[in-house]
């Protein structure tokens, strides 16, 4: 739990009560934080913000920490009336200091904040490619090698345990309570099973208010990956969203030639380590960015 001390005596811990001011601080840099996504993060994490006399919020950070060893910062926002007073400095600072100095932080950055991140010692150790199709939606799905064996079926309860692990495996990090709650959030779950029945693949898709945001994929193959995206996709008719992790070249070119246009390649950065914890080669799709 992040602590306010006195000298920031305007710092507070946000609750769901402050939800109308988060969506309205999101609205104002031209974001598009929801109320399901916003409690999402309440429920996992903590949000700190600033808020003036009148009780206006003016800022905001989230710091999410997992099972073991590693935190995710996002939401890092300050209305543009109050930007350069130090607000963002001072909100990264008590959500570094609420986890220990051997927790691996990450997060995506954007322009306007790497600068302050890099003089609170971040470092790069990758990018992320975010993807938008206006409409995704392939006449087929994507063509199976012979050697290729599984089947994409929704989820069920049962399959929560084996979702934990490869999940765990594939971020290098174990993040039950964040697949959890994301899982209830989710309009579409899936998981991939080989034909002795093993779970070896798992996809969500959540609705956000203005793209279906697909996320997080984890599968063997980039064909896996394919197949889970077309599932999660098949009745949607809107906007689709999907962060690619940058070493995943096969899929940025398999949703390049189905209608997916690259709009920007943030890096992702780390504090308290020099990279990020071992991953196995699996994770195709992030859950959002705050998420890492």
């Amino acid at each position: 739990m992040i602590k306010v001390n006195s000298v920031d005596s305007c710092l507070h811990c946000l609750t769901i009560s402050d939800i109308p001011g988060l969506i309205a601080l999101s609205d104002s840099v031209g974001w598009d934080y929801d109320e399901l996504e916003i409690h999402t993060i309440l429920s996992i994490g903590t949000v700190i913000g600033h808020k003036d006399a009148s009780g206006t919020l003016l800022s905001c950070a989230a710091i999410i920490p997992y099972d073991d060893k590693l935190a995710s910062i996002g939401m890092v926002i300050v209305h543009p009336s109050t930007q350069g007073k130090g607000y963002g400095s001072q909100l990264m600072k008590a959500c570094m200091a609420s986890v220990s100095n051997d927790t691996t932080i990450m997060l995506i950055a954007t322009p306007e904040g790497e600068p302050l991140y890099k003089r609170l010692g971040f470092q790069t150790t990758s990018r992320i490619r975010k993807f938008i199709a206006e409409h995704f939606a392939p006449e087929t799905p994507p063509r199976l090698e012979e050697h290729d064996e599984f089947v994409i079926i929704p989820m069920e309860l049962g399959d929560f345990s084996s979702v934990v692990e490869l999940d765990n495996a594939a971020l290098g990090s174990r993040r039950s309570l964040f697949l959890e709650t994301r899982r209830k959030q989710a309009t579409t779950c899936l998981v991939a099973k080989n034909s002795s029945g093993k779970i070896v693949g798992y996809g969500f898709a959540v609705q956000g208010p203005v793209n279906l945001i697909a996320g997080p994929i984890v599968a063997e193959s980039s064909i896996m990956a394919e197949h889970i995206l077309y599932k999660l996709t098949q009745n949607h008719t809107g906007r689709v969203r999907i962060d690619v992790p940058d070493e995943q070249t096969a899929f940025h070119t398999y949703l390049e030639q189905n209608g997916f246009t690259q709009v920007s390649h943030p890096p992702v950065k780390v504090a308290n380590a020099d990279s990020l914890p071992r991953r196995a080669g699996t994770y195709w799709a992030i859950g959002a960015q705050i998420y890492g």
